[in-house]
This record gives C-alpha cells, sequence and structure tokens, in this order.
C-alpha cells in the first residue's frame, strides 16, 4: 500500500528579484515499510524534498498525499496535527533539548498529544530501551557521546508510534562506526518494527542501507531503482 504518493511537486523560493526552482516536477510513491534513501549534492533539493513530505513545507505546486490525505490542502493546524501523528524526525545534529535529561527529550512529542505524565514517562522508557538506552535515561545530553545523543532522537522519532521515520542526514555528525550502528538501528526497524523510513544522505555507503535509492540533482529526480546494499526486504 502506497504511504506517500507525490506528483509535479514544485517548490519555489523568492529572494528579492531572485526565483529559485527548488523543486521541478518531482513525482513518486513510496510504499508502507519500504526503506527509502534519497541522495544528491549539496543544493540539489533533497532537503527541501524531505520537509514537504515531513509536512513541515508546502509545495508552491502539485499533490502531496500521506496515508491517503491530500496534505496541499490542510490548513496549518490540521497540517501540525498530520505531522505529530503520522512522523517522527531524525536530524542530522540531533536537536535535544540540552537541560533536559534522555526521557524527557523523548516525552517532548507527546506532550503535544496532550498526554499524561504517568503514560508519557511509560512510553517514553519503552523507546529508550528500543534503542538500547535503559541505563541512560537520566542523563542530559552533554553526558552522552554523539551516538548515544543521535538514539536519543531516534527514540523520541518513535515514540508517538509512527507510520513513518525521516532522518536528514542522521550520520553526518557521527564518526564512521557510530553512523554504522545508527544505520543498523534503522534497519532494525525497518524490518522488525515495520516502519517507513525515509531518508536524506549524500553519502553512497550510507545510502545503501536503503532498499531503493532516489536521486537528485537540481530539483529533479535523475534515477530511482532499488539498492543491491545492505537490506533484504
Amino acid at each position: 500500500m502506497e504511504i506517500i504518493k507525490m506528483e509535479s511537486i514544485s517548490k519555489l523560493y523568492k529572494s528579492g528579484q531572485i526565483q529559485v526552482e527548488a523543486l521541478k516536477n518531482v513525482s513518486f510513491t513510496i510504499k508502507e515499510k519500504e526503506f527509502v534513501s534519497i541522495m544528491g549534492p549539496s543544493g540539489s533539493g533533497k532537503s527541501t524534498l524531505l520537509n514537504v513530505i515531513g509536512c513541515l513545507d508546502q509545495a508552491t505546486s502539485g499533490t502531496y498525499e500521506l496515508s491517503g490525505t491530500l496534505v496541499d490542502k490542510l490548513s496549518d493546524s490540521k497540517m501540525s496535527e498530520v505531522r505529530n501523528l503520522f512522523i517522527g524526525f531524525v536530524f542530522q545534529n540531533f536537536h535535544l533539548l540540552p537541560r533536559m535529561n534522555a526521557l524527557k527529550n523523548v516525552e517532548i512529542p507527546l506532550i503535544y498529544r496532550g498526554m499524561n505524565a504517568k503514560m508519557r514517562r511509560e512510553l517514553a522508557e519503552i523507546a529508550l530501551e528500543q534503542v538500547g538506552l535503559k541505563d541512560r535515561m537520566h542523563h542530559l545530553p552533554s553526558q552522552m557521546s554523539g551516538g548515544q545523543q543521535q538514539r536519543v532522537a531516534i527514540a523520541r522519532a518513535l515514540v508517538g508510534n509512527p507510520s513513518i521515520i525521516l532522518a536528514d542526514e542522521p550520520t553526518g555528525a557521527l564518526d564512521t562506526k557510530t553512523g554504522d550502528l545508527i544505520m543498523e538501528l534503522f534497519i532494525d526497524l525497518n524490518q522488525k518494527k515495520s516502519m517507513t523510513i525515509v531518508q536524506v544522505t549524500h553519502e553512497e555507503e550510507i545510502a545503501e542501507y536503503g532498499s531503493r535509492i532516489i536521486r537528485l540533482l537540481d530539483g529533479e529526480i535523475v534515477s530511482d531503482e532499488s539498492s543491491g546494499g545492505k537490506v533484504n526486504v
């Protein structure tokens, strides 16, 4: 079943008299339980595309369906609601709140849902255990390694049981060994938890963890093919 369907998506940015077309008539679908890598050099439009998929930004033209809902027809408040219910985000630089411990950081998406404190804590503990950080849940970000911080960020993305995990350069701030461990965690979530994962990366080795690679150049898809890489789905 298709969970993401984009047709003729374009995104224009204006700066004074200058107009930049970040995405140009991009069309593709992503099925449930796929692990898709979006690749391209800096300025290719891959982060813009991820922002549109994640309902953080709206396309200038084209249509986008997320789980059968026409996202581009939604109000800002409805889009925020869809984003909170269906999507978990993982960022390159973790985006953890420095004065909150791991447990409190993971609870944040559930606060936006209005969930009571007891249930938030229980679900956050489960999510941290899933990423192997049961013994670190009361540590501050400054007391953890980069890899541990990224696992906290993944737990935060998981805690609301989203349909899709979106990851923007998830290994960009990590050394190679730690990055590989994070990607193994994504594989586990994809294969054992049946989560749909879409990641943006400029690294070929990281892209090959996905079962499919969509390549962008100058805002256009130049190839979309199955990967002979490291995931067997």
